[in-house]
């Protein structure tokens, strides 16, 4: 079965290598991703994926007779690819994905390699949880919603700090988390309960880095670190502070080991104040300002 997913256009010209972001469950992907993706638009074409019944996707699996899998979400990925590229190739890819969207990278490593040209692994592993603590939670949400997972979700995903610091993101992809369907929610559950390929790590050819985040229990570091030491050719970092939505955590770190990864660190961006100053330029253009004010807005920024 291949799932039925949805692309989300997060920015970058059609003609720079494509990036395909990959979402954690009970987010959508411009909620977790959006942030991450202003860094990487210069470099890349930026197209995320949401989950079934999350996001812009309202989808929600039948899973009566067949329960949705990792490898549906795998091949719903490249079904999305392919219905970009309008038929006229199979176009190869970088990926970066966390949490289950981490899991699904993987199952493309394994699926179809020659598709995949990097792939940074975020927040995930070979095997997330247990059976039992994903059938657990699926009956949580059939019984009480997604509501119920608020409190749990905030301790999870968020590191020290960060829903003071960030309150507008993390109120963002909280309610990202109660507005993904119930039954689409459980069934992506399940699909994780029955993900295990810590036996086929051995058979990933393609160049993985393994991000943690320092305050990840779902996935804590030592999981991304065997997932590195497992893979033939696989890196492993740590985020200082971060906990489980790496992504919307530090968006910044993110974007530059995404873009060293899949590049090369000769195409890293340029130095964060010309970051900044470019940011202003564009935001003064925007608002409709006339050349002499955003020379202002340009004196303004250099000053500081």
């Amino acid at each position: 079965m291949t799932a039925s997913l949805t692309a989300v256009r997060l920015g970058g010209r059609p003609d720079l290598p494509l990036l395909v972001l990959g979402p954690s469950l009970g987010t959508s992907a411009t909620a977790l991703w959006r942030d991450c993706a202003r860094h990487l638009a210069r470099d890349f074409q930026v197209v995320a994926w949401d989950l079934p019944g999350h996001g812009t996707n309202a989808a929600v699996p039948s899973t009566a007779e067949e329960p949705l899998t990792v490898p549906d979400l795998a091949a719903g990925v490249l079904a999305l690819v392919d219905t970009m590229a309008q038929g006229l190739h199979a176009p190869g890819f970088h990926y970066a994905g966390d949490s289950v969207g981490g899991a699904v990278g993987l199952q493309l490593l394994l699926d179809a390699p020659a598709r995949v040209e990097s792939a940074t692994l975020l927040c995930t592993g070979a095997r997330i949880g247990t059976p039992e603590s994903w059938a657990e939670r699926a009956g949580t949400v059939r019984e009480r919603g997604t509501e119920a997972l608020v409190e749990a979700s905030t301790e999870r995903w968020f590191g020290p700090g960060f829903v003071e610091r960030e309150a507008e993101s993390a109120a963002a992809l909280l309610r990202s988390l109660t507005a993904a369907d119930d039954e689409a929610y459980a069934a992506v559950c399940g699909a994780l309960a029955a993900f295990d390929v810590r036996d086929r790590l051995g058979e990933v050819t393609v160049p993985v880095l393994a991000v943690a985040g320092s305050h990840d229990v779902p996935t804590p570091p030592g999981l991304l670190r065997a997932l590195a030491e497992g893979v033939p050719d696989g890196r492993f970092a740590e985020l200082d502070g971060v906990a489980h939505l790496a992504p919307a955590e530090a968006p910044e770190e993110v974007a530059r080991l995404v873009r060293e990864h899949a590049l090369g660190p000769d195409q890293d961006g340029p130095p964060p104040e010309v970051e900044a100053l470019l940011a202003a330029v564009r935001a003064a253009r925007a608002a409709g300002l006339p050349p002499a004010e955003v020379r202002e807005v340009v004196r303004a920024a250099l000053a500081e």
